[in-house]
């Protein structure tokens, strides 16, 4: 038979929406010749709804657009998830659940076994774990269901398990053709060729081909890839979707083969494009439409104001330069000439004078002290205000441009740029903004040549440098990968060969700022720990 992989890019709560869009994609693949097509984890719902679980009104919708998503497809199996409730009086009253339809019924039913509750995930708060795998027959063919995690627990593949059973073992004793698993995985870079490789573990230990749906798309902070595949038995990709696309890919089981799309293998194209769908996901899910950017004619700013224009398109776009006594020539030039190579609307709203405003009514305050970060950052907050005052007068949502590096140590500033709605790339570490600069440029120049040369300055006083503050950033960002995504203490890292000194002191720097990151705009998650949902570290404590 033919199977069709329908990845959709579904918007949490909105039924309807969702509904529709699985509606077209079975019937693409209906006019494709497919007998069956699958869709993701929690397509009805968009995933993940979080809280709005908890609202009895919230369950009633997805059930209801479930029940006539099965009534109004016909002539196609559908394999889709939502959520169902828990009819017992023992345990959570709700089940993360896969069904499979054809024709107004249901020909089976599944409840996700293996419940993740690490990073962004938190599961056990809201669902009952299924307590059976379930297989069923459809047309000539035996199939294994099971829900994302359900095949995340492979003894010989992870170190430690961390569930007492283990769904698709319970599938295979029962010589099931084809396992299916409908999926809602994040995207982080790197995480792709892990799975992959337990999905090349599984099918070979098993010997049984694998389909594994998985969403597409931004929702908040989260972001997910697609890359829906068919792997056989012997490890081998028979098909393959899209990569940050919605996409309908066709696996015959007859010949063994399907569609492949051509997915990026080097990482800067893979990220650049899940930072470009995870603004445009946000703005079109939440109701933006244009976006304003303050810029420094520094590189941050540079590759956010690029991102921005891919997502959105250079007409919703504003770029703002806010150039102070200490704004070099060469940053007002290159953040002019960013401007006309994205082809933006470009506004200059100097603040020298309200900066020497600020020091002339703080004076008496400051008396008998010598300036200090007190009064760099009041220029910080100076820009923040001026870029919030544009979002409250034209309803653009400030774009915040602080990377990953700088919000781990705190070389950031509370209400100044820090201000925004959506912080772009404050899950990107400093030398992987060069390189996605350096990947922005490569067929033109986008980004002016000098912005990837000078080294990084705030400006904020005199012949000031990052480095005048920081390690340089090829060794801070090899640091805090090891303390922020790996959870290495201080003395294993220097153990590996940095430096002690340094190590203690971004280990310091990066605890102390916690504050900071709580307050900050969300950030769109790209790596294995992002400051966001998945790191929940108190403010106040002492270790």
């Amino acid at each position: 038979m033919k199977i069709g992989l329908a990845q959709i890019d579904p918007t949490v709560g909105d039924f309807e929406g969702n509904r529709h869009r699985m509606m077209a994609m079975a019937d693409r693949a209906k006019a494709g010749g497919c007998e069956l097509v699958v869709f993701s984890e929690m397509t009805i719902t968009g995933y993940p709804p979080r809280d709005l679980l908890d609202k009895p009104d919230f369950i009633d919708g997805n059930l209801a657009a479930g029940d006539r998503l099965i009534a109004s497809v016909t002539g196609i199996g559908l394999i889709f998830g939502l959520v169902t409730r828990n009819q017992s009086h023992v345990g959570r009253r709700l089940f993360n659940t896969a069904l499979c339809c054809k024709d107004g019924r249901v020909i089976a039913a599944t409840h996700k076994m293996l419940l993740p509750t690490y990073d962004v995930f938190d599961e056990t708060r809201y669902f009952q774990p299924g307590d059976q795998a379930v297989d069923f027959e459809f047309g000539d063919m035996r199939f294994g269901l099971t829900v994302c995690e359900d095949i995340w627990n492979d003894a010989d593949f992870f170190d430690t398990c961390l569930y007492g059973q283990d769904p698709v073992a319970q599938l295979a004793r029962r010589r099931i053709d084809l396992l299916i698993n409908i999926s809602a995985s994040p995207y982080h870079v790197d995480k792709r060729d892990f799975k992959w490789r337990m999905y090349r573990n599984l099918v070979k230990k098993y010997g049984i081909g694998l389909v594994t749906v998985n969403q597409v798309g931004g929702n908040d902070d989260i972001l997910f890839d697609g890359v829906s595949l068919v792997m056989g038995a012997a490890g081998d990709v028979r098909a393959l979707a899209a990569e940050f696309a919605e996409d309908l890919v066709v696996y015959d089981t007859a010949t063994g083969l399907g569609d492949i799309r051509t997915v990026p293998k080097e990482v800067e194209p893979s990220l650049y494009q899940a930072l470009t769908l995870g603004v445009r996901d946000y703005f079109w899910k939440c109701g933006f439409t244009r976006a304003v950017i303050g810029l420094s004619g520094g590189i941050d700013s540079s590759l956010v104001a690029a991102v921005a224009v891919s997502a959105l398109g250079p007409e919703n776009v504003m770029g703002v330069a806010m150039p102070s006594q200490y704004t070099s020539q060469a940053s007002k030039d290159d953040a002019a000439a960013l401007a006309r190579n994205l082809g933006i609307d470009f506004k200059v709203v100097p603040i020298t004078p309200i900066f020497e405003a600020y020091l002339k009514d703080l004076s008496p305050v400051f008396a008998g002290r010598e300036p200090n970060e007190a009064e760099e950052n009041v220029q910080a907050r100076i820009r923040g205000n001026i870029l919030m005052a544009i979002s409250n007068k034209f309803g653009h949502l400030v774009l915040s441009t602080g990377n990953k590096s700088e919000m781990a140590v705190g070389y950031c500033t509370l209400y100044g740029d820090m201000s925004g709605g959506l912080a772009v790339i404050a899950d990107v570490p400093k030398t992987m903004v060069y390189r996605l600069a350096r990947y922005v440029n490569q067929d033109k120049t986008v980004i002016p040549e000098r912005v990837l040369t000078r080294p990084p300055t705030a400006e904020l006083r005199p012949d000031q440098k990052d480095e005048d503050s920081l390690p340089p950033y090829d060794l801070l960002d090899a640091i805090l990968h090891l303390y922020v995504e790996k959870i290495q203490p201080p003395d294993e890292i220097i153990a590996a060969g940095y430096p002690a000194e340094t190590v203690h002191q971004v280990a310091r720097m990066v605890d102390r700022n916690e504050y900071k990151r709580k307050q900050a705009a969300m950030c769109l998650k790209v790596t294995s720990k992002a400051f966001g949902t998945g790191r929940r570290y108190p403010v106040a404590y002492k270790f």
